[in-house]
């Protein structure tokens, strides 16, 4: 990116410094800041989990390649079971290296903290047992005390190391795992069979059973799934809370001793048959059916990483800068303009990111000063951005990491996932545009000058490259229907490619690098046309190193063969590029700060600063920077949904589900609305305590069949349950991404937190509207609608057309009722009354439903949900809004007439 540097500078003074936006962040998600050796070989780790992810998107699970001189060189092949296995290892052994075991500042820390001074006090500071005691806690604080996030202690080294043995073990010994299925899990041989060329295991396993030890006798299979299982609670303690670990810990013991529930007691439905430890620790470690290595981690592998490491790539390139640079030249000075930029660059970035908080934080550097230095109060502008972080992750294409679970576990092709989600997402940022609008007329908050922004033409002019990713995106995933992880892996490429072409395009080298590489791909394209095979194959037959065996391609199939090395031939050329002409300058290459400063970094630890300069240095920098963003950010994810998903494994092996569903059948009492009520409440509860990736695997493992059997559509009740769970991110007295946000706002955190929640309601009722109204998703029948649909004019008009547009028109009273203002002021008596048009607008169904409940308590049965009566409602909800719409604007003073402001507010500081 490219932009006048006047321009470009004053965004980045009015932002947050980057180290006290580091603080912010490490203290909300407390996560260690490393330096030296252990920077690099956490990197490292990052880094190598990326490759070993890449490899699995582009090659599958078969790890063979291909050498010049060797030819094909295979080395393993790796079953399902293992590869997820090592996806999880990597998880647990970031996670050990990221966050700390405890930094003495919780509630049991202190009160082992107060034992010192408690011992002092009654025995003397020279008493021995006051001496043993202090000596105790400074052996317990080396082990295991990490205060300023910037040690790796001996505790975490011995879980790095145990969280080997498992994936050791898995990958090693298949075979006694596929037995294990036949013949129980303790049937499968102790430590010192398994390893009997160990030195020393033999004596060390008998001394222990001399003094009482089991492992001579015990499965190791038992041993490592044990293991494994408590090593995923600890590395879920520690990088995503207390709540979620005791919520998966409770179900492990809930499957060993939930037949202990007597049947005949209120909750008798919730006992189940008695299962022994092995079973339990068998299906929840070694299946891919149930438990950590089941359906979630699948997603995750196959899915989820490609598409954070997509986004770290993509946010690498600085294309993250570029887009809020391109956001605020095109809003910035409109009435609210900072806001409305805020709105749609963290939107987006949120859907990159799949975090709500790591979102808030770094887009809110950039965002929250100048909404604030344009008349927003402190609190609004952190609520607008967490709310728009947060909302990111219901935006399509990318949605975090929900849309793939949806995928997987609806059976949903990704297309419609995202075709279903499109238009809810755009109504609730439809939502927050008209409310931060509404703030901006009623406290006559202006924009940024013309002359303090970059200029439209110009970022678009020179970024435009950043957009093709994400077209290519949509393009793999809508049209071409290529699977989603090789459309990401493509994507991938694609952006590296992009990359490599712009760090080697400048005045002097575009026309031999366009034309090497227009060359080289007619070249491959004609090698294709005559021998079947790409250059490089066709040479080595032409020198006798290889023979070619495919028939030549039609010129068709060529030119797609072709399209698909493109991305390879691009990088491969840029490369020899940049390393032919070292000190080029690259003019449109501007990478994000984080590239820049790891490129520096390196550079100062080899003694060469200049080398920071350089181009092709910092271009490989920015793959190894990617790479280990990506890690880092998916180790949470991956974390999240290994342990989640031991709740539905619990919940499918103990035969749970349908005496769960009864139960909360018989608590909803049949009402749909109860039912839909009672799981928002869940949703947010739960949410507040736990990543939404595992809110949802455990909400939707307990509730989806209640939902569904209630005449839910599969993808409406899914997506109702994700929209909730996002409220709990700004739903007060949790809400760590508006808490987030106050920190950078520099704001009072609960008002920042309420206004947060109040923003973000739009995430209550467009669940209810799209459940009731599936037309709005785009489906009928439980299908993505086609165009003869479109053509039936009864249906689409009833279905489709009237509720998405009584949707945004409910969004838009809503947007009234919150803020208080339209084109003047609005009194306590219109906000009721604006509500009630909302409501009437969007879900005409609840006070429909509301009154079927209470004649129904009365004896009398009705059916009032049917068209005729929704859409005569929704008729009154439109004519009320209107109504109320005339006579505020007559009331609307001259000075608020919705006009752009190229200058400050007043009170701009």
């Amino acid at each position: 990116m490219s932009t006048d540097t006047r321009d470009t500078d004053s965004l980045s003074d009015d932002g947050l410094p980057e180290e006290e936006t580091e603080d912010v962040l490490q203290e909300v998600e407390r996560n260690r800041t490393h330096r030296g050796l252990t920077a690099i070989f956490v990197a490292l780790v990052g880094v190598t989990f990326s490759a070993f992810q890449m490899w699995i998107a582009a090659r599958g699970y078969q790890f063979e390649f291909t050498l010049p001189v060797a030819g094909e060189v295979s080395l393993v092949s790796l079953q399902p079971l293992q590869v997820f296995t090592i996806h999880v290892t990597f998880a647990l052994v970031l996670a050990f290296l990221l966050y700390p075991p405890t930094r003495g500042d919780g509630p049991v820390s202190r009160r082992l903290g107060a034992v010192e001074p408690a011992a002092r006090d009654r025995f003397g500071a020279d008493s021995p047992v006051t001496r043993a005691l202090e000596r105790l806690g400074d052996v317990v604080r080396w082990l295991a005390v990490d205060p300023s996030l910037n040690r790796i202690t001996p505790l975490d080294v011995l879980l790095l190391v145990l969280s080997l043995l498992p994936a050791v073990y898995v990958v090693g010994n298949f075979d006694q795992i596929r037995n294990a299925a036949v013949f129980g899990i303790h049937s499968t041989p102790p430590v010192q069979e398994v390893y009997p060329w160990l030195p020393g295991l033999e004596t060390l396993v008998t001394g222990l059973a001399a003094v009482g030890g089991p492992f001579h006798e015990t499965s190791y299979a038992f041993v490592v799934g044990v293991l494994g299982i408590l090593l995923v609670l600890e590395a879920t303690r520690r990088a995503l809370g207390g709540l979620l670990m005791g919520l998966v810990a409770g179900f492990i013991v809930y499957a060993r001793w939930g037949y202990l529930v007597p049947r005949d007691s209120p909750v008798g439905v919730l006992s189940i048959q008695p299962e022994s430890w092995g079973n339990i620790v068998y299906n929840l470690w070694f299946t891919t059916e149930a438990g950590v290595m089941s359906t979630p981690v699948s997603v995750s592998v196959r899915f989820i990483y490609i598409f954070i490491l997509f986004g770290a790539f993509l946010e690498m390139s600085g294309a993250g800068k570029w887009f809020i640079d391109l956001a605020y030249s095109l809003t910035g000075t409109k009435k609210g303009g900072p806001a409305k930029a805020s709105v749609v660059s963290s939107g987006f970035m949120g859907m990159l990111s799949g975090s709500s908080i790591a979102n808030t934080v770094t887009t809110g550097a950039f965002t929250i000063p100048l909404m604030k230095r344009s008349g927003y109060t402190p609190e609004f502008a952190g609520a607008v951005e967490s709310s728009a972080s947060s909302g990111g992750q219901i935006l399509p294409p990318v949605m975090g990491a929900a849309a793939f679970l949806i995928m997987e576990l609806t059976g949903t092709p990704f297309a419609d996932v995202i075709i279903a989600a499109t238009l809810p997402a755009i109504a609730f940022f439809f939502g927050m545009w008209v409310m931060v609008h509404f703030e901006a007329a009623r406290g006559g908050i202006g924009g940024l000058s013309r002359e303090e922004l970059p200029d439209a033409l110009e970022s678009l002019r020179t970024g435009w490259f950043y957009l093709v990713p994400i077209v290519l995106l949509l393009y793999f995933l809508v049209i071409a229907r290529f699977s989603v992880n090789r459309a990401g892996w493509y994507t991938i490429v694609s952006i590296v490619a992009l990359i490599a072409v712009v760090a080697a395009y400048n005045e002097r080298t575009r026309v031999p690098l366009v034309g090497t590489i227009a060359v080289l791909s007619l070249a491959q394209a004609a090698a294709y046309v005559t021998t079947g095979a790409g250059v490089v194959d066709a040479v080595r037959a032409a020198v006798g190193a290889s023979s070619v065996a495919a028939e030549p391609y039609s010129i068709g199939e060529a030119a797609v063969a072709t399209a698909s090395d493109l991305g390879t031939i691009i990088i491969l050329v840029s490369l020899a590029f940049l390393l032919a002409t070292r000190s080029a300058n690259s003019p449109l290459l501007e990478l994000d700060d984080d590239v820049d400063e790891a490129a520096r970094a390196g550079a100062s630890a080899v003694d060469r600063p200049s080398l920071s300069s350089n181009t092709a240095y910092r271009f490989g920098t920015f793959i190894l920077k990617s790479m280990d963003s990506g890690a880092r950010t998916a180790t949470t994810v991956v974390v999240a949904v290994a342990a989640a998903g031991i709740v539905p494994g619990v919940i499918s092996v103990t035969g749970l589900g349908p005496n769960l569903a009864a139960l909360i059948g018989a608590i909803s009492g049949g009402s749909m609305l109860v039912l839909l009520t009672l799981t928002g409440i869940a949703a947010i509860l739960f949410g507040m305590g736990m990543p939404t990736t595992a809110m949802y695997i455990i909400l939707v493992a307990m509730l989806e069949t209640p939902l569904v059997d209630a005449g839910i559509g599969v993808l409406a009740a899914h997506l109702f349950v994700l929209y909730f769970g996002l409220m709990a991110d700004v739903t007060p007295p949790v809400a760590v991404a508006a808490f987030a946000a106050a920190g950078v706002a520099k704001a009072e955190e609960l008002k920042t937190a309420t206004t947060a929640f109040l923003l973000s309601l739009n995430k209550i009722l467009v669940p209810f509207a799209f459940v009731f109204s599936p037309g709005i998703l785009l489906v009928r029948d439980g299908e993505v609608i086609g165009w003869s649909d479109v053509a039936d004019v009864g249906f689409f008009t009833s279905e489709v057309l009237v509720p998405v547009v009584g949707m945004f028109l409910g969004v838009y009273a809503l947007g009234v009722t919150i803020i208080g203002y339209q084109y003047a002021d609005v009194d306590s008596l219109e906000r009721g009354l604006y509500s009630l048009a909302s409501i009437l607008l969007m879900v005409p169904e609840i006070p429909l439903l509301i009154v079927e409940g209470l004649l129904g308590l009365l004896g009398i049965p009705s059916a009032l949900t049917i068209f005729t009566i929704t859409a005569s409602l929704r008729g009154i909800g439109l004519a009320l809004l209107v109504g109320l719409t005339y006579r505020n604007r007559s009331r609307e003073s001259p000075t608020n007439a919705d006009t752009d402001v190229s200058t400050p507010a007043a009170g701009d500081v």
